[in-house]
């Protein structure tokens, strides 16, 4: 317990008062004296008897770098008393002066909320909060940090507190730009990637269109022809486009634009119905579409850090994505795109289920809203649903 600064006030009147006594006699004091010192005693006897208010966080809900959360608290005190709160922001969330603080009157489940604006890409943290509780008259107060009184704090410091309630984490997603924009020649070589799993039953012969890949010609036939016109090879339609393994790598404080960038790729990808497999440098997704892939995807590019594929990946892969110093391209067979010739400023801020298809609402994310575990993933313990 601390006296206020409006307490020692009292305090210094209640003393000056006693040495004027002391001085000319009591009794004229005695009317100014008497009711400050029970004021006093009244405040530090409701404030030393008060017991640490219980917190109940609201799960925050995940989203794209700019949406904006409302960060909520239920307090529950035993007995109705006047109190600040203010809970703790941690990097890469942003909030307006002063909105995490406030005053209010605790009572049985009282709220308080404020907006954060999510900034960067991450799990970030946000809490313990700070409460402190004090009289009416606002002469003496009692701060509990993190769920526990100031004083209980310092003497267990060595100890593991219950975190349940004190903290809340919120998963924000990478940027993903919109690729419609890029230029057909490189839009083309992403569906090259995707038709490689697609080209087993052939159906016939057609003249050359403009965008078709050469790749396609079948040459043979193209010799025959008498105007020298290029044939390409058409295949048996399947709704069933296959699926396309994508390897993501980025060297150090790199890895924001190699997710950015992967994250970018797959939406495109599986808003054609492509079945997408995703291996960054720490977890994997296995190769599905739809919308809790597509979720379960953003949040491993969410949490994954900077890292190298192994050589074997590399091959492997059908789409490599990297990031370094020199930028971030995008690697398809031989040719490499650089990724800020694919995208516009053009942001997407919905997760989609495949071709045509969204969330329940059409425009963001449903279901659930903590960062737990995803069926999608494959876990090795150290985060959720994430693997090495």
């Amino acid at each position: 317990m601390n006296v206020t600064r409006r307490g020692w006030a009292v305090v210094a009147v209640v003393g000056f008062c006693l040495l004027m006594g002391w001085e000319y006699g009591a009794r004229s004091l005695n009317a100014l004296v008497a009711p400050l010192v029970v004021v006093m005693l009244a405040a530090a006897i409701t404030v030393s008897r008060a017991d640490r208010p219980s917190i109940d966080r609201h799960p925050v809900e995940e989203g794209f770098i700019g949406d904006r959360r409302t960060i909520g608290l239920s307090i529950t005190a035993d007995a109705p008393i006047a109190a600040s709160v203010e809970d703790t922001v941690g990097d890469g969330l942003d909030v307006q002066d002063g909105d995490n603080v406030g005053d209010l009157t605790l009572a049985e489940d009282s709220d308080f909320s404020y907006d954060a604006r999510l900034e960067k890409r991450g799990v970030h943290e946000i809490g313990p909060a700070t409460i402190t509780v004090r009289d009416v008259l606002g002469l003496a107060q009692r701060r509990f940090e993190g769920g526990r009184d100031e004083s209980e704090s310092q003497l267990n410091l060595g100890q593991t507190q219950d975190r349940d309630q004190e903290q809340v984490r919120v998963l924000v997603y990478p940027k993903v730009y919109d690729l419609h924009g890029a230029s057909r020649r490189d839009l083309q070589a992403l569906d090259d990637a995707v038709r490689e799993h697609n080209r087993e039953e052939f159906d016939h012969l057609r003249e050359y269109e403009r965008g078709d890949s050469l790749r396609d010609v079948h040459w043979k036939s193209t010799a025959k022809r008498a105007d020298g016109e290029l044939v390409v090879k058409e295949f048996v339609a399947d709704e069933d486009l296959g699926a396309v393994d994508l390897v993501a790598e980025s060297t150090p404080r790199r890895d924001d634009e190699m997710a950015s960038a992967a994250a970018s790729v797959v939406t495109y990808l599986l808003e054609m119905g492509v079945a997408v497999g995703v291996t960054a440098p720490d977890g994997s997704c296995p190769a599905r579409t739809g919308y809790d892939h597509h979720r379960s995807v953003l949040r491993l590019l969410a949490r994954t850090g900077a890292g190298e594929a192994t050589d074997r990946e590399r091959r492997e892969a059908d789409i490599l994505v990297r990031a370094d110093d020199d930028g971030t391209v995008v690697r398809i067979d031989d040719r490499e795109i650089p990724f800020d010739r694919l995208c516009d400023d053009a942001l997407r801020t919905a997760i989609t289920g495949g071709a045509g298809e969204s969330g329940s609402d059409g425009s963001g994310i449903e279901g659930e809203n903590e960062t737990g575990t995803d069926t999608d993933t494959e876990s090795d313990g150290n985060s959720p649903g994430v693997t090495a």
